[in-house]
């Protein structure tokens, strides 16, 4: 009786073992944006590819518009695993004590895209994604958006026209220069806060690739916004390291396909959905679009250049000037 009860308490194991083998690996990738900006986008274009490269044994789970975090805590949540997957800012590094990442914040940094993917692509991009391994993560890949826009409830054509505003920023040492150099008070909020803070004009203005100004509705409470291409937002895509290097072989390097597809995907859609976004808010004719002429860009440049030997200090002067090469040639 003893071992007729033994064999079938061992049979019952073997079934729920089997059937735990059977479950699909939870990938749970959590964002702050819309689902229609490229970054919304590329994130389901990664789980319909990681999906189907896994034959169903990975599930990833989306979750867009800050519906399980906000800016701030997302990155604890990664750390923790109470989220596998995120493609924060890259800004959003910095706070995280990876000072380095905060090269991208410099504004007038990045001439042209490829400037930019001549740093992402390369040696700069990859050991910066390695300095994150001793905080518990492993960087995928980085995705891009676009350069940013300036925008407020007055003109600005000049530096000196921000001078007072209270601009949103994300959290930046960087930023916080770039702001304060050209007269701003910059105040920082998460990204999901800031359409009511312009609605009730606890901030001024804030800068913006144009897919994150229409998707968020930016443009129906800011009567102005400046095409000053000033900055660049982008993203990493990064994982939980002691999830990932936990997955089998096989899933791992599935996933790794995927995501170079996902990719390669969100990089050609970026610059597109951009244009469409500018396109459709300058029908709206909710907001005014001003375009610098040369004395004016030159004005801009000459306010925040600065910021870069500023930097030097917090970022590496070595790595502020690799940049300043990729961006010259």
């Amino acid at each position: 009786m003893k071992l007729k009860t033994i064999l079938v308490a061992l049979a019952a194991t073997a079934c729920f073992t089997s059937a735990f083998a059977q479950s699909p690996i939870v990938i749970k990738f959590s964002h702050v944006v819309a689902t229609d900006t490229p970054k919304g986008q590329a994130a389901a274009r990664f789980k319909q590819l990681a999906e189907r490269a896994t034959n169903g044994r990975v599930k990833v789970e989306v979750y867009p518009n800050s519906q399980l975090y906000k800016d701030k805590e997302e990155l604890e949540a990664l750390q923790l695993g109470a989220v596998q997957m995120l493609a924060p800012s890259l800004a959003k590094f910095g706070p995280l004590g990876v000072k380095e990442f905060e090269l991208f914040d410099l504004p007038y940094a990045f001439p042209t895209k490829q400037a930019l993917y001549n740093v992402t692509e390369g040696p700069i991009g990859k050991s910066l994604l390695k300095k994150l391994e001793s905080k518990g993560i492993t960087g995928l890949a980085y995705w891009d958006n676009g350069f940013k826009i300036m925008s407020a409830n007055k003109p600005l054509a000049l530096p000196s026209d921000f001078r007072g505003l209270k601009l949103r920023i994300q959290s930046s040492k960087v930023l916080d220069a770039q702001m304060r150099a050209l007269g701003a008070n910059p105040q920082v909020l998460a990204f999901s806060e800031v359409y009511q803070a312009l609605q009730t004009g606890v901030v001024d203005g804030t800068e913006n690739p144009p897919s994150n100004m229409y998707t968020q509705k930016m443009h129906e409470v800011q009567k102005y916004a400046t095409l000053s291409n000033h900055g660049y937002l982008g993203y990493a895509v990064i994982v939980n390291k002691k999830f990932w290097d936990g997955l089998p072989a096989d899933i791992r390097t599935a996933l790794e396909g995927a995501m170079r597809e996902a990719t390669t995907y969100e990089k050609a859609i970026a610059q597109r959905d951009n244009d469409m976004a500018l396109d459709a808010m300058k029908k709206s004719g909710r907001t005014q679009f001003i375009t610098l002429n040369q004395q004016q860009q030159e004005a801009w440049k000459k306010a925040l250049l600065p910021v870069h030997k500023q930097m030097e200090g917090r970022i590496g002067a070595d790595l502020v000037n690799a940049i300043a090469k990729e961006g010259a040639k």
